[in-house]
């Protein structure tokens, strides 16, 4: 246990390592670097930080993140709107934008099939996918899920929900290796993956 010499600073430290892939060394770092920083730099931080979780909305057509209740991609007319591409998660929308090779719009389901984690069908956004595709003039519906057993299942599970709703239901080639998340895949094989999608039942031939 290490010791400090100020509360304060304990305090913020704790904090910090509350957060995904920040261990106690690191929070140590960060504390410090804040603290020989100018005050403002971190009340631009703490001030960035409470806007985020009073302001922060999600679009209701896709459930990506936004400042509004329609996000800045649903709003752009240059997007191909008869073209979503259906992710895990809001990850998967920032690594997909970052290849610059899909122009369509994005659904995002909030998570994966996982009965191993307690999460069913109705617990993600697919009622409102099938609303898309029923009141909206999308041709082809592509799945973007991990190449995992839960991403399987899930794609699965929508192609035996959609499948006599819409022409062309395509999945990313599996360019991206199996057991990966697509966050962690690189631009290019991931840019890759989106444009060489492979019609969905070949996959499963």
């Amino acid at each position: 246990m290490q010791n400090y010499s100020s509360r304060l600073l304990e305090e913020a430290v704790n904090e910090l390592t509350r957060l995904p892939g920040i261990g106690r060394r690191s929070a140590v770092r960060l504390v410090l670097h804040l603290l020989r920083q100018d005050s403002s730099r971190s009340e631009a931080l703490g001030n960035a930080i409470l806007k985020l979780r009073s302001n922060i909305r999600y679009c209701k057509r896709c459930h990506n993140i936004s400042d509004d209740d329609i996000c800045s991609i649903c709003n752009d007319n240059k997007r191909d709107n008869t073209l979503v591409c259906v992710v895990e998660d809001i990850r998967d929308v920032m690594a997909i934008e970052n290849t610059g090779q899909f122009r369509g719009l994005y659904h995002v389901l909030g998570g994966i099939i996982s009965p191993m984690d307690g999460v069913g069908p109705n617990d993600l956004n697919i009622e409102s996918l099938i609303d898309r595709i029923d009141n909206e003039d999308i041709n082809e519906v592509i799945m973007a899920l991990p190449a995992t057993t839960e991403g399987d299942t899930t794609n699965y599970y929508l192609f035996k929900k959609i499948k006599d709703k819409i022409t062309t239901i395509s999945t990313i080639s599996r360019g991206v290796a199996i057991g990966d998340e697509l966050e962690f895949a690189d631009e290019i094989t991931l840019g890759k993956s989106i444009t060489n999608r492979i019609p969905y039942e070949k996959l499963n031939d």
